[in-house]
């Protein structure tokens, strides 16, 4: 009979709770963003609902460490020879199943809040209105503290709030550090917007950096000059670390029609980076020398590009970014007729996403104990 402790392999359990995990979220996200590329008519009714996957994070983490706690116990609790008596009816893997079915029925539940919808009769309309690219900074500057709660929330915030005040405008956002991506092709869809841009922060753009002019260079590909609406490009930055010759992208862009504005993101006295673990700021960052870094808004760059754009430039402050002021400037703006298809009504699909979650919810009824209490289902791990 062997003396060692009876330990529970956590090694195991983990390695296939993340590559459960991986490859569910993975296939998850991507039928979501799929049914939005391949569906036009495809929305979310209600798309904030979609904060309560945040949920699963948090219990993911009780879950590991009740797991890791638990193990810890069991090695004091009992040897090989005894746990077969004590526990008889042990299964390794059980409650883990069991949790994997719990939270990925509440993924469903809560996709089946946002209420998916299709549109059902379609018809062909006329709107009239501008094109905007929104170009936004996600540079690690842009997470300084000296616009609260940092100065890349604040200009998503004004972003969406923006969105909220159009009418009739096509919208598109590029995402911009080191270089310039498009995150959402230019659209009459307002709330495909407002769902893309809950997905934006720091870690979207893997080059580091403030490639303001590659972000001008990929809003004019994003347009379609053969119609004739009048265009501009809102850029929402620091203005730090700038790389390219923005002022003549700038220059070229408004050679060709298109305005560019700019929004200065920060203060010019400067604010250090922090750096967060565990939703606690444990230190700022630093430079090779070791010395904290303060991150400046680059007021006159950003004045010049707006400048050499036929824009407005405007310095957010913590009261308020200046929409108004940019807002007035796009009312003023020559607004062009140009069809686009209109969904007149949608059905609601939330029904099927609801039937998953209680399909695996019934799953686990009847393959598990039914006598297991709700919280040991939640956080509970085997022995």
């Amino acid at each position: 009979m062997s003396k060692k402790k009876v330990t529970y392999n956590i090694t195991n359990q983990l390695i296939a709770l993340v590559v459960i995990e991986l490859i569910f979220w993975g296939l998850f996200f991507l039928s979501l963003l799929m049914l939005r590329n391949w569906l036009p008519g495809f929305r979310l009714q209600n798309p904030k609902m979609l904060s309560l996957l945040y949920f699963i994070p948090v219990m993911i983490a009780v879950y590991i460490a009740d797991l890791t706690m638990r193990n810890s116990g069991l090695k004091r609790f009992a040897k090989a020879s005894l746990l077969k008596t004590l526990i008889p009816d042990f299964t390794a893997g059980k409650k883990l199943s069991r949790f994997i079915l719990y939270h990925f029925s509440i993924a469903f539940f809560v996709i089946g809040i946002a209420n998916p919808q299709m549109g059902s009769k379609i018809a062909e309309g006329k709107q009239e209105g501008i094109d905007i690219m929104l170009a936004l900074d996600v540079s690690n500057s842009m997470m300084a503290e000296d616009l609260k709660p940092n100065r890349l929330q604040r200009a998503k915030l004004a972003i969406e709030k923006l969105v909220n005040r159009l009418g009739g405008d096509r919208v598109g956002i590029i995402v911009f550090a080191g270089n310039a991506y498009v995150q959402l092709p230019i659209t009459t869809d307002y709330s495909a917007a407002k769902l893309f841009l809950t997905g934006i922060d720091n870690n979207i753009v893997p080059v580091q950096g403030t490639a303001i002019g590659k972000a001008i260079d990929l809003a004019m590909e994003s347009f379609n000059f053969e119609d004739l609406s009048s265009k501009t490009i809102i850029i929402l930055t620091d203005g730090e670390n700038h790389e390219d010759d923005a002022i003549k992208a700038a220059e070229s862009a408004y050679e060709k029609g298109v305005v560019i504005n700019t929004i200065g993101m920060g203060s010019i006295q400067g604010s250090p980076i922090p750096i967060y673990r565990n939703g606690k700021q444990v230190d700022f960052k630093k430079n090779r020398s070791g010395e904290t870094i303060i991150t400046k808004l680059n007021n006159k760059m950003l004045q010049d590009i707006s400048e050499a754009g036929g824009g407005t430039f405007i310095r957010a402050s913590q009261q308020e970014v200046g929409l108004g002021i940019l807002l007035d400037n796009l009312d003023q703006m020559e607004k062009k007729e140009f069809g686009s298809v209109v969904y007149t009504e949608y059905e609601s699909r939330f029904q099927f996403y609801l039937g998953i979650g209680l399909l695996l919810l019934l799953i686990d009824l009847l393959l598990f104990d039914k006598k297991q209490k709700w919280k040991d289902l939640v956080i509970s791990s085997d022995y």
